[in-house]
């Protein structure tokens, strides 16, 4: 299975995963809090900031029909209207070169989500590594297309796609010239109940399309990225704000920054605990292989005495006979004085 790199970040199956932090429009429209997202994820430890990069209309139309507005029951955008609500939370394209600047002097990887023709253009200016297509463009296979020819890795999230439909998107990428792809597992719903993320499917669609996957979560909490983990999640996008309380776009379902540090230092602890299929003790079980139960005298005894439960016991530490042999040496009578605390060995009896 391919590893691909994503700035200088391997990305594949076996590596630890890649944490990257999605700031989507937590801006809330003021590019000095969208630099202060940077810098707080640069100092959670995350390893890449993600963008969107689109404007109200390169991403829709300006109408106001009941087909261009959130269903009225959505929890957080119901109602809405399209169009406003992508102008409340688009990146504006003259903010994402000292987005970039910034990320990068914070030793950040920084790429995004193109939209449209001039959202490429924009970043291939920027010199961006890699490229997200979001979960509702996967069925946009022009883009794509556009996409895969600039040669550069490719995150595919698969939210609300049959295999079918991931299949057409991944042999356009690959047909296209795409430097690698990542597919993401990910529930297309804000927020996305725990229930619903089917994190099963991660090795499925791993098996299915020979690629790297990753996750894509929309979750409250770091509890379903953690657990991605142990499924073979490789990448883990996780929306980020400042504070929940102060009302971004996507704040109800986003991190903060102690939980994004927290996800990193977890998810890096997952993915060590994964070790590998060997049964038996490891190099850390050492020290307690030397307490592990064995027989041991447990009473002063001269040459001739019978061994007893009084006299021979199954206790810690290692070094006697194993407990089992307990029923084979009552009755039987030692050779020599023993001490207490003496290994019980066979040649004691």
């Amino acid at each position: 299975m391919t590893t691909l790199k994503i700035g200088p970040h391997l990305v594949g199956t076996g590596e630890r995963p890649l944490v990257v932090a999605e700031m989507s429009g937590n801006h809330n429209g003021d590019l000095d809090r969208a630099l202060s997202i940077v810098d707080a994820v640069a100092a959670s430890g995350a390893h890449a900031l993600k963008l969107q990069t689109y404007r109200p209309d390169t991403i829709t139309i300006d109408v106001d029909s009941p087909a261009f507005r959130i269903s009225g029951e959505h929890e957080l955008w119901g109602g809405e209207n399209l169009y406003r609500l992508y102008e409340r939370a688009h990146t504006p394209y003259e903010w994402h070169r000292p987005i970039f600047e910034r990320a990068r002097d914070q030793g950040l990887t920084v790429f995004s989500s193109p939209f449209d023709a001039s959202a490429v253009a924009l970043l291939e200016e920027l010199d961006a590594p890699a490229y997200k297509i979001a979960s509702s463009e996967l069925v946009d296979l022009p883009l794509i297309r556009l996409v895969a020819a600039t040669g550069k890795p490719m995150v595919i999230s698969t939210g609300m796609a049959t295999l079918a439909e991931i299949d057409a998107a991944v042999r356009t990428a690959r047909d296209g010239g795409a430097g690698g792809i990542v597919l993401l597992a990910c529930t297309a719903s804000y927020p996305a109940p725990p229930a619903d993320s089917n994190l099963r499917r991660i090795p499925v669609l791993s098996a299915a399309f020979d690629l790297p996957v990753g996750l894509s979560d929309h979750t409250p909490g770091i509890g379903v990225p953690v657990a991605s983990v142990a499924l073979g999640a490789c990448f883990i996008e996780k929306h980020v704000t400042l504070d929940r309380a102060d009302g971004g776009v996507d704040s109800d379902f986003s991190l903060n920054p102690t939980e994004l540090a927290a996800l990193v230092v977890e998810s890096e602890r997952a993915y060590a605990a994964l070790g590998g299929p060997a049964v038996g003790p490891t190099p850390a079980e050492r020290e307690g292989l030397r307490f592990r139960r064995s027989l041991y005298v447990v009473a002063d005894v001269r040459a001739g005495d019978e061994v007893t439960a009084d006299n021979v016991r199954s206790i810690r530490p290692a070094g006697g006979l194993p407990p089992a042999e307990i029923d084979q040496v009552l009755g039987r009578h030692f050779t020599a004085d023993t001490p207490r605390g003496t290994p019980l060995s066979w040649n004691l009896i």
